[in-house]
């Protein structure tokens, strides 16, 4: 490989490296309501719940049970949001081996100078929309979580 490919490869690499931030942090963005909800609100609610289960009039496998009842509010929470996060994930990861495959087919017929630039364009498609998807993925679990 001649020194300009290699130092073209390097700057796209670097390129699609700040966009996969990119969508990490507007994931981190319009899941912080979500986060914040789930840590403090329910949590808040299950500390509450399982405090007052603490009663001398219960035996210890009624306190347990009921502790374990007050939790799983916050556990099927956590669970919604992991769930959808990896699907998101998952998604996205599709997404990004289609360009990855794009671009080695185009190695192959060696349309190499096309090829750095078409991966690029492709992984820039694919996380901008990822994004465009992420605010309707958050009301999605906003409304199971039945969040205002």
């Amino acid at each position: 490989m001649d020194q300009a490919g290699s130092m073209e490869e390097r700057v796209i690499t670097e390129r699609i490296r700040r966009k996969l931030e990119e969508v990490n942090a507007a994931a981190q963005k319009h899941l912080a309501g979500v986060q914040d909800h789930v840590n403090f609100t329910m949590q808040q609610a299950y500390f509450k719940c399982a405090y007052e289960c603490f009663d001398r009039r219960r035996s210890q496998e009624g306190i347990n049970n009921c502790v374990e009842n007050c939790s799983v509010p916050v556990l099927t929470a956590n669970n919604v949001v992991e769930t959808e996060m990896a699907k998101f994930q998952e998604r996205l990861n599709r997404s990004l081996m289609v360009c990855q495959d794009k671009f080695e087919a185009a190695k192959l017929q060696k349309m190499k100078t096309h090829a750095t630039e078409e991966l690029e364009a492709c992984v820039n498609r694919s996380i901008d929309d990822s994004i465009r998807v992420l605010p309707h993925l958050v009301d999605q679990i906003k409304s199971t979580l039945s969040m205002n």
